[in-house]
């Protein structure tokens, strides 16, 4: 492999793990109050949740580089911050992917935490435990395997993103180019041998993935779902 493909390797996988750890912060709040909440907007935030997956990503794309642009709403806010644009960076990147993978972490964790039984945090109510530790301590370790689930998801989702990182990203070296738009770079330019070893890798990783949460649904019948 060439310079430049280990360095849009690594610029995934730095990407993935940053939106991975971000949308555990982020996921696992809304997932619980989409499990437990009795409210009415509950179903509109729930699609609003899962509109990426069925929103084309360049639609996403095309809506966050207004959004973040000169004259889009958190543009403005940035360039009065003095910290510039963000589209074209690399935090640019993070905020896109955070959002079009939002529902790979929401879901799965969301029903797991459906999936908890009542009894089990009452029964800690009764004996003294507070909220916050009834949640960390008895609902967060009954649905490990769908925080398992949406981690795995995640970061896999988002290592094999394309559309809104072009968008969002563009196809700067060493700053936004990921591997998706390395292996498109290489198609342009007809040098499919290089392409072929990039875009293999990406089956045996994708394929290693599916394996994983397939072996792990396995041994944890009814836990998990994929």
């Amino acid at each position: 492999m060439r310079e430049a493909d280990w360095s849009a390797i690594w610029l995934t996988a730095e990407l993935a793990l940053v939106v991975t750890v971000l949308l555990l912060f982020i996921g696992t709040p809304i997932a619980w109050w989409l499990a437990r909440s009795r409210s009415r907007f509950k179903q509109v935030i729930g699609a609003v949740v899962a509109l990426p997956l069925v929103l084309p990503p360049t639609v996403l794309g095309f809506y966050l580089l207004l959004f973040m642009g000169p004259n889009g709403a958190l543009g403005q806010f940035t360039q009065w911050l003095g910290i510039g644009l963000l589209p074209f960076t690399f935090t640019g990147l993070v905020i896109a992917s955070v959002l079009y993978s939002l529902p790979f972490m929401v879901q799965p964790i969301h029903h797991a935490f459906e999936a908890v039984d009542d009894v089990h945090l009452e029964t800690a109510a009764t004996l003294g435990a507070r909220p916050w530790a009834a949640f960390w301590f008895v609902a967060v370790p009954l649905a490990r395997t769908g925080f398992l689930n949406g981690v795995v998801m995640s970061f896999a989702h988002t290592v094999g993103e394309f559309g809104v990182i072009l968008m969002i990203g563009g196809n700067i070296p060493d700053k936004t180019r990921v591997i998706s738009v390395q292996i498109y770079d290489h198609v342009e330019a007809m040098e499919y041998a290089q392409a072929h070893g990039l875009a293999a890798s990406m089956v045996i990783f994708s394929f290693v993935v599916l394996m994983v949460l397939y072996s792990f649904k396995a041994t944890n019948r009814g836990k998990i779902s994929v």
